[in-house]
């Protein structure tokens, strides 16, 4: 990025954080900073291929993720901008760490809000030890909290003319399948983005993802990608019905007799039940499961509360919902973002209810 760039970036970044007021400062200093870092390391794709000091691995990788983004603009009318033509390598196995909150007694996630994003369940920082901390304020505050790793975020499109989202060493080794479906996954941010509404958002990229990915593995991958990818999926909606199971079981004890009576041991007593059966199908899950992504869900069990469940609804809840509305608009890309635009002017509840959503899956009250 040249100089000039890298002020107007540093600029915005600045404004942005003064928006939010004192109290936050610190904070958007270091979501400013963290990001100006990402956007200094990044360079254009082409300049990495061409660079001997570059492996042949990583090469291929790249040159496989620019096929990727030509795909994702031909044939699922994604954005054609500056995003994910440019490679950074951070030196970290994550670009940042998301910290999620919810009470005791309750799936619903704590918010907070941000200028231009609105109101989202999760507060995410480049430093992993900053985001433990702020889990450890949460929880003296008497809520569950959990720290996970990003390996991607997206802009929303605001940062295109300052080179736009790179593609992040703490992606582009994934296989095939997975490169493909988190590309798309973003930018679908770019294509619609709700304030206040994590749940519509990151469900609507989801299906994106999972729809595109689908079709980019059918007509562009080799028969070798397609099998791995199959295997690894199968393994990822056993482990996404399971938490969808314990997340219903979750839901119907934080919303059962005992818990109207504010009974709250009989209330925990059953909780502890239902994440103790959790726990013990994916371990049967688990010991099914052979080769070297075996582990791959065991540090999301280790973290498993009711913040690490309501984060997870926001990915899932109203995924089916949406992969109906794209087969209502027969299959077209156009049509089905326009219908998508269409439910986001409806209020919040409406166009969840609209997808699907169940009534208890709706938040009982906004925690900030």
């Amino acid at each position: 990025m040249s100089a000039a760039r890298r002020g107007a970036a540093l600029a915005a970044l600045g404004a942005v954080a003064l928006l939010a007021g004192c109290a936050d400062l610190g904070y958007y200093w270091q979501s400013a900073s963290g990001h100006l870092g990402l956007m200094r390391a990044a360079r254009p794709v082409p300049q990495w291929l061409e660079d001997p000091a570059t492996s042949d691995a990583l090469k291929a990788k790249l040159a496989l993720a620019q096929r990727i983004r030509a795909f994702a603009v031909a044939e699922l009318g994604l954005p054609d901008n500056a995003s994910y033509k440019s490679y950074a390598d951070l030196h970290r196995n994550a670009v940042l760490w998301n910290v999620v909150a919810a009470p005791p007694h309750s799936l619903t996630l704590k918010t907070w809000c941000f200028p231009v994003a609105g109101c989202v369940g999760y507060r995410g920082y480049y430093d992993e030890a900053a985001a433990k901390a702020e889990a450890a304020t949460q929880q003296a505050q008497g809520l569950e909290s959990a720290v996970y790793p990003v390996p991607a975020y997206s802009t929303l499109g605001w940062m295109n003319w300052a080179g736009g989202d790179p593609l992040l060493s703490t992606f582009i080794g994934y296989p095939e399948g997975e490169l493909a479906r988190l590309v798309f996954h973003e930018l679908a941010h770019q294509v619609l983005y709700v304030p206040d509404d994590t749940m519509f958002n990151e469900s609507f990229a989801t299906a994106v993802e999972r729809i595109g990915g689908a079709r980019w593995l059918k007509t562009q991958a080799s028969e070798a990608a397609r099998l791995d990818y199959a295997q690894f999926d199968d393994r990822r909606q056993q482990f996404r019905a399971l938490t969808a199971d314990t997340r219903r079981a979750l839901d119907a004890v934080y919303h059962s007799p005992e818990a109207k009576a504010q009974d709250w041991p009989a209330v925990d007593a059953k909780k502890a039940a239902a994440m103790a059966e959790f726990r013990q199908r994916f371990a049967l899950l688990r010991a099914g499961w052979t080769g070297p992504r075996q582990g791959a869900y065991d540090g999301w069990v280790a973290r498993a509360n009711n913040a690490m469940f309501g984060a997870q609804a926001a990915y899932d809840e109203l995924v089916p919902g949406f992969e109906a509305l794209f087969e209502r608009e027969g299959e077209d890309w156009p049509r089905f973002y326009a219908a998508v635009k269409r439910l986001a002017e409806m209020p919040k509840l409406e166009r969840r209810q609209a997808l699907g959503a169940p009534a208890r899956s709706q938040p009982l009250a906004a925690l900030r």
